[in-house]
């Protein structure tokens, strides 16, 4: 890396990417911060998504593929000292490499296309880790895209960012969309919209999910509210076979969203007649 080591907390410099740890900032600048290897790798495979590196340099040693990559794609790239990396950082052990990442979220229009089989909504979803988990989950289920409504936590959220895992940078992400609009778009588009919600009429096992769907995930503690449900083709709850009161909306999402995808790519429609 070029330069000296980047030593002084109280510099412009850090001051300016620390700042980004709150929305109005990330908002304003349209960019965010991207913390630990495996996110930063991801953005890096994105052309022109990461505009500034930093890392200690135990990190420069343990990652020199990464540091390289940047230096290839000609991201400026600063090595930091570890008292530097702990104020940039938000975890509580630092890895030592850190990314400045421009917005990549895409328009709603562009993220739900024609041939979209599989999308997943979160509505009023607060808790970033869950929200990222989310993400990551519909990452590897194999979704279209992720669409993140006006009333849900910004995916650029530190915790949702590391949550995530990289799948940020994997699939088309929405953000700030009324649950209304994406909805609408959704149907206009040929999918089936389900609310996942355990009040639901029916079960998972009794819907047919063999054709396109969008499932529509609500806030952790209560749920999806009336006026969403209602928008919905209809409202599914994942059965409770044991003891358990519930599960976390996380644990329900990757159940909706790989029941789905296994439906989808068994090419086979279900014994289940499909609900009107």
């Amino acid at each position: 890396m070029a330069g000296s080591e980047l030593t002084n907390i109280k510099s412009p410099r850090v001051k300016a990417v620390r700042r980004l740890t709150k929305r109005a900032f990330r908002d304003r600048d349209r960019s965010f911060i991207a913390e630990g290897p495996q996110a930063v790798r991801e953005a890096l495979a994105l052309d022109g998504v990461v505009t500034q590196l930093f890392a200690t340099a135990e990190a420069e040693v343990r990652h020199a593929d990464i540091v390289a990559a940047a230096a290839a794609a000609g991201v400026p790239s600063q090595r930091a000292s570890g008292e530097v990396m702990a104020e940039l950082a938000q975890t509580v052990t630092p890895q030592g490499l850190l990314a400045v990442c421009r917005f990549v979220h895409v328009p709603l229009d562009d993220a739900v296309t024609a041939d979209a089989r599989l999308v997943a909504v979160l509505a009023h979803v607060r808790d970033p880790g869950n929200a990222g988990t989310v993400l990551r989950t519909a990452d590897a289920a194999g979704a279209d895209a992720v669409v993140f409504t006006d009333a849900s936590v910004d995916p650029y959220n530190g915790k949702c960012v590391r949550a995530s895992a990289g799948s940020l940078f994997h699939l088309p992400v929405v953000t700030g969309t009324p649950v209304a609009r994406a909805v609408g778009r959704l149907k206009e588009r040929g999918l089936r919209v389900l609310a996942a919600d355990g009040a639901g009429e029916h079960t998972l096992d009794d819907v047919d999910l063999s054709g396109p769907i969008a499932w529509v995930f609500g806030n952790e503690a209560w749920g999806l509210p009336e006026e969403i449900l209602k928008l919905a083709d209809d409202v599914v709850r994942v059965p409770i076979y044991g003891g358990a009161e519930s599960l976390n909306l996380a644990t329900a999402a990757a159940v909706c969203l790989y029941a789905s995808a296994r439906s989808q790519r068994a090419g086979s429609r279900s014994s289940v007649p499909r609900l009107p």
